[in-house]
């Protein structure tokens, strides 16, 4: 560590050196301004600026324009320096750490690995700026695919290109959910959704007909925003990811209006699947509706009644749960409910169909990606502008 730190300090004043910018040449002391009119050389000035190898102390000639009477460091945007005394390879290492780790310990591991002497502050302010960028570029992405303005993706045909979707609950501060109510009754909302969307391909299916997901061929994308904004973000990542040359395409939710409505207005050459797990959930919904405290009778219903589920019989089960002779008016207009979510998904819930033809019928990706890029780390969601609850974690605006 001795010899590494000797080392740094050799490199540090070394780099000083290389960095000290000389008086510009008479034909280099006149540049534009952003005004329009010309920004004239006056002196040179320096700024000391955090590297790799430690603090460095740079030179570089200062432009003030008479006019507005604005000053300009050219060579600050060349180095990209600017408004900032952090080298890009520092906030590089910044970025790393906060976006996956809490503040302070990310600090910690830049002095610990880099020898480097940061605050806990720093590295939250950095890891926010370059989130907020992302989510910047990311957001004139999504303007390009509302104007319908999208380079071809051009590559070999796709067999089977899968979007999913699905929401989750984050903390947030106060502010963000003035005017929004509770899930309970008379109380303020304390969390905002997290809309999350994954896309990924498949090739091939296993012995017993399975589909097998292709490696390493999952991307997500997500954010705190309504139905209708994440809309052509979603879609922005599946064109990305070469939907336009897919074979077969399949959109998987949870019965979620908004992911049909999301479905229906981006993808609509794509099959519809409600995920079958969230389907038997609602089941045995059902079943501890008329069996409230009889976890036996509640099992024993259920497996009576699944093989319609999994069977595709949507119709007949429909049906049956209308019949159910319900004891109070309340109990009724709980299963009437559940009949019309399998009612308005059959066509979603045609499972041997799409066994058949060798699709995925889960949406487990999306599932573990709300548990883990969300879940794990509520602040490890693009917020879009959004503040998540202050906690001494990570940052609120990072990348995905």
């Amino acid at each position: 560590m001795a010899v590494r730190s000797g080392m740094h300090q050799a490199g540090a004043a070394t780099l000083t050196e290389l960095l000290q910018c000389g008086i510009p040449a008479a034909d280099q002391r006149t540049i534009p301004c952003p005004c329009g009119h010309q920004s004239h050389y006056r002196e040179l000035r320096s700024k000391q600026i955090l590297t790799a190898v430690g603090i460095v102390k740079v030179s570089r000639p200062y432009y003030l324009c008479l006019h507005c009477h604005s000053g300009q460091f050219p060579t600050d945007v060349e180095m990209d320096i600017e408004n900032t005394e952090l080298s890009p390879a520092v906030r590089r290492m910044l970025a790393v750490v906060g976006q996956d780790a809490p503040f302070n310990h990310g600090r910690q591991q830049i002095e610990l690995l880099a020898g480097l002497d940061l605050t806990t502050k720093a590295v939250e302010r950095n890891a926010e700026a370059i989130g907020g960028d992302i989510a910047r570029r990311e957001q004139e992405e999504v303007s390009r695919a509302l104007q319908l303005d999208l380079p071809i993706i051009v590559g070999e045909p796709i067999p089977v290109i899968y979007v999913e979707m699905d929401g989750t609950g984050v903390p947030v501060v106060k502010k963000e959910t003035e005017g929004r109510t509770g899930k309970v009754d008379g109380q303020p909302a304390r969390t905002r959704e997290a809309k999350l969307g994954c896309v990924f391909t498949q090739t091939t299916w296993d012995e017993e007909g399975y589909a097998i997901r292709d490696p390493d061929s999952t991307t997500y994308t997500g954010a705190i925003e309504t139905a209708s904004q994440f809309g052509p973000r979603i879609y922005l990542e599946a064109w990305n990811r070469g939907w336009s040359r897919a074979e077969k395409k399949v959109v998987i939710g949870d019965g979620a209006e908004w992911i049909w409505n999301i479905a229906d207005q981006h993808f609509p050459s794509a099959i519809q699947i409600v995920d079958l797990y969230h389907a038997r959930e609602h089941l045995w919904k059902v079943a501890r509706l008329i069996h409230p405290n009889e976890s036996s009778r509640q099992k024993q219903w259920v497996l009576r009644h699944q093989p319609k589920l999994d069977g595709g019989m949507i119709d007949k089960l429909v049906r049956f749960l209308r019949s159910i002779d319900a004891s109070t008016p309340e109990l009724a207009e709980k299963i009437r409910v559940e009949a019309d979510y399998f009612e308005k998904n059959a066509a979603r819930m045609q499972y041997p169909e799409f066994r058949r033809q060798h699709l995925f019928v889960g949406s487990g990706v999306i599932e573990a990606g709300c548990k883990t890029v969300i879940g794990a780390d509520s602040n490890n969601l693009v917020c879009s502008g959004r503040s998540v609850e202050p906690t001494p974690s990570s940052p609120c605006a990072a990348a995905v």
